[in-house]
């Protein structure tokens, strides 16, 4: 009797954590390329059945590299997953047909999905240089695949310096692009659209105390939530109209975690909301260049964000 309630409780445990999903692997994903995985955002291919992760690729590396050229000269990765995000396999760089320069950069994708046609909102530059003295624009690509892009756009945004696209669909059916204007302070901007093709910028800063880069929006919980990275973890911004934005105290993903190459702040991250479950995919810097990704699930605790970078993450991302 006591080995069949023994052997009982073991069958329901196990049932109970593949209820939540697979083991997420950690580090998450490690790029076999040049180790230098940044800036990651995920979305469903939704041809292919399965979970693609597009990143900054830089070149950690690469040797005989002066300066910060190593984050210059970039293309953007693609990770696959066929188990809901908990394992991730290089696939490929996009084939993205802009080039209307002899050497160029890529950065920080934002992309969506919308009435049959991928978006993406890239951070371009024109050159590969050894400072950050350079200019640098969003420009705007759409593909049928999430392999190869053509070129739509270059917005019109407030400054010749602006990075790190994050567009969110408002309650009305518009389209709104949060931006980092670096001529501003490194401060959060914003521009609306109507259809993804016509912006109009407002040359305004979003929040009042918002030095940061790289922006997720999402709703979840009944609130919209904004999280940038401050470079000290992640701040979080929460609202309830997407026009009036309040900071919680803390920071989170602040402290160094004690899983494998997660033992860093984290940085420049993706929010994927599923299931009623929200998690935070992310890089975390292992020396001076290379940066791997890590996963972590989100936390409603009192009106905030928590997050426990230390908790084993099952996941099983499911498509809308």
């Amino acid at each position: 009797m006591f080995h069949s309630l023994a052997l009982m409780f073991f069958i329901f445990g196990c049932f109970s954590l593949s209820a939540q999903g697979v083991l997420a692997a950690k580090p998450l994903f490690v790029d076999p390329i040049y180790d230098g995985a940044a800036d990651p955002v995920v979305i469903w291919n939704r041809a292919e059945k399965k979970w693609f992760m597009l990143y900054t690729n830089r070149r950690a590396n690469a040797s005989g590299l002066d300066g910060v050229s190593w984050v210059h000269g970039t293309r953007i990765g693609i990770a696959e997953s066929i188990d809901g995000g908990a394992n991730w396999t290089y696939r490929d760089t996009c084939d993205i047909r802009y080039r209307p320069d002899a050497d160029y950069t890529h950065w920080a994708p934002d992309v969506l999905y919308h009435e049959g046609l991928y978006h993406m909102y890239l951070t371009y530059v024109p050159g590969v240089f050894t400072d950050w003295n350079h200019p640098r624009r969003i420009v705007h690509l759409t593909s049928n695949d999430l392999i190869r892009w053509d070129y739509q756009s270059t917005l019109q945004l407030a400054s010749d310096r602006v990075i790190d696209a994050a567009v969110f669909r408002l309650p009305n059916g518009m389209w709104r692009m949060y931006y980092n204007n670096e001529r501003n302070n490194k401060t959060m901007y914003y521009a609306d659209s109507p259809d993804l093709y016509k912006w109009t910028d407002y040359n305004k800063r979003v929040l009042t105390d918002d030095r940061g880069e790289g922006a997720t929006v999402f709703r979840w919980k009944d609130k919209y939530w904004m999280i940038i990275d401050a470079w000290d973890g992640f701040a979080v911004y929460y609202s309830n109209d997407l026009e009036n934005w309040t900071k919680q105290e803390k920071n989170i993903l602040q402290e160094p975690g004690t899983g494998k190459a997660d033992g860093a702040k984290g940085q420049h991250g993706d929010v994927v909301v599923s299931r009623e479950r929200a998690f935070i995919f992310y890089f975390v810097h292992q020396n001076a260049r290379i940066t791997q990704l890590q996963v972590a699930e989100l936390e409603y605790d009192n009106g905030e964000l928590k997050c426990d970078r230390n908790k084993p993450v099952y996941i099983d991302l499911v498509p809308e």
